[in-house]
């Protein structure tokens, strides 16, 4: 681990608006490394990996490999340099099996033009047991779960011969057993000489198998070294520039009445697959449900149903005794229900409009801001103002377009929204995914202090398991459209012990799951 193999020396870049998305950051990686890239969103992490990897053209800087330095103008370079990138969203062929995926960029050729399919199977068995990701080299990659998506996202770049990968966000959607298993991959290729550059917000995981690290704070580097010297206390406050309090302080609990009732819910989606299958569930005034499932198993059907966004095929959904089944989003926004989306800029925001009229995007019509027919401008200014400041959105100009902030502070314009619309229920669906830890730490500590301040009922939608353990006051979990098991007191559990449950290993009795509807 003595030999450097990576140099990114003074790398800059500016975009034709002016904007400095990289100014003299340095970026050194040895053989064998495992170096966690961090940084809050906006710090830079995408930009200097896109210039690494041939997607952009630095305004400044020098790349050296193994010593020597290159140019890279596009992605196949940088494939060609030993470069590889496993991106955060899969880029598989869903209706091709393993090994067609496997071999897209590297065919193995047969006579007369044929591909030799028993060497494509043969190199697909081989390169999984050699690293320790065996697959099935005839399933469809449809078929696969998250983690197997992964590890043949993974061989691909191996097969193309990468001996420095980029893994960005590469624990977002596993569960507990599947991250234990990528760990071990990891330390494979890295005893075998390969270099990991892993981009992740999970401080925990970086400390537990990163050996060292590189920090960005607004498009520069601002620190960087052995992460066996540091805390996920240390690392934050670096990335943000401040003490971070990454403990979630709790009041006890207290349940009020029913907010929420969901009875016998299905959903079945366009191609007749039973999405959500049959559930019930209930939350009380006060109370933090959590549903933890791996990604696809109806989690996200059952917070769009709720929300109006999607039909239930059966079932019913009933809102503070008032059944809201055939309402419109309109309606069930005025009954008491509010949403954070997954997506924050398909159905959170209109990022081509101003902050502003995001803030107050679902009370114009409202007689404190309409009169006469006439929207009160003063009053929106006024209404931005507060929320603006309340919900500290860092921002230069609320006029400015709410597309322009970073993904954190849209994500707050949307909870300063949503927060303050006299909500019963809040159905928060991934809440913090791809923003930064200061921002994730306030959005965390806001859903607790609106159920304990004001009684509104929560449902957590999250991958991130960690905060479904730590903001759920209760928690259930989902696989394959059915709840499989319920747990009224989340802090009971662990995050291994939800895993089991999340992967189909464990499944309570009908009796206990039956806890989630009372």
């Amino acid at each position: 681990m003595s030999d450097n193999v990576l140099l990114m020396d003074k790398m800059t870049k500016v975009y034709p608006n002016g904007f400095v998305a990289n100014k003299d950051v340095t970026l050194s990686v040895n053989r064998g490394e495992i170096h966690a890239l961090l940084g809050e969103n906006g710090a830079g992490k995408t930009t200097l990996m896109k210039m690494l990897f041939g997607f952009e053209r630095a305004d400044g800087g020098r790349i050296l490999i193994d010593g020597k330095e290159v140019k890279i103008k596009n992605a196949l370079e940088a494939i060609h340099l030993g470069i590889g990138m496993v991106h955060q969203h899969f880029m598989l062929v869903p209706s091709m099996t393993v090994t067609e995926n496997l071999i897209l960029g590297d065919i193995p050729k047969g006579s007369m033009f044929t591909i030799d399919s028993k060497k494509a199977v043969e190199t697909c068995i081989e390169l999984g047991k050699k690293y320790n990701m065996v697959l099935d080299p005839n399933m469809k990659a449809m078929d696969l779960s998250v983690g197997g998506k992964q590890k043949l996202e993974i061989l691909k770049a191996l097969l193309l011969g990468a001996k420095i990968l980029i893994l960005d966000e590469p624990t977002a959607v596993l569960t507990p057993q599947e991250t234990k298993e990528l760990f071990e991959t990891l330390k494979i290729l890295a005893k075998d000489g390969h270099t990991i550059i892993f981009i992740s917000h999970k401080l925990d995981e970086v400390i537990q198998i990163c050996d060292r690290y590189t920090i960005l704070r607004r498009g520069k580097q601002v620190g960087s070294g052995d992460v066996a010297k540091e805390t996920p206390s240390s690392l934050s406050a670096m990335m943000v520039g401040r003490e971070i309090d990454l403990d979630m302080h709790k009041d006890e609990v207290k349940f009020g009445e029913k907010v929420l009732e969901v009875k016998d819910l299905v959903f079945v989606n366009d191609f007749d697959k039973r999405v959500v299958n049959g559930i019930d569930f209930a939350i009380h005034a006060g109370q933090i449900l959590g549903i933890a499932a791996v990604e696809g198993n109806g989690q996200n059907e059952v917070a769009e149903i709720i929300t109006g966004l999607k039909k239930a095929s059966v079932g019913e959904v009933i809102l503070a005794g008032t059944s809201i089944t055939n309402k419109t989003i309109r309606d069930r926004r005025e009954l008491g229900v509010a949403y954070i989306p997954e997506d924050r800029m398909v159905d959170g925001c209109a990022s081509s409009v101003s902050i502003k009229d995001n803030l107050v995007a679902d009370r114009f019509f409202k007689p404190k801001f309409s009169k006469n027919f006439f929207i009160d401008q003063k009053a929106i200014e006024s209404e931005a103002d507060r929320l603006i400041k309340e919900f500290q959105v860092m921002c230069m100009d609320k006029g400015n377009n709410v597309g322009a902030l970073s993904g954190g502070n849209i994500q707050k314009v949307i909870v300063a929204r949503e927060f303050t619309s006299d909500a019963k229920l809040v159905v928060a669906n991934q809440p913090t995914r791809g923003i930064d830890v200061g921002a994730a730490e306030y959005i965390r500590h806001r859903l607790v202090d609106i159920s304990r301040q004001e009684g509104v009922g929560v449902l957590l939608v999250s991958a991130d398991l960690t905060e479904l353990l730590t903001v759920s006051d209760s928690l259930m979990v989902m696989v394959d459209g059915k709840i499989t098991a319920y747990f009224e007191d989340a802090s009971k559990v662990d995050e291994y012990m939800i895993g089991e449950y999340m992967l189909g290993v464990k499944k309570q009795s009908e009796e206990e799951i039956g806890g989630a509807a009372r």
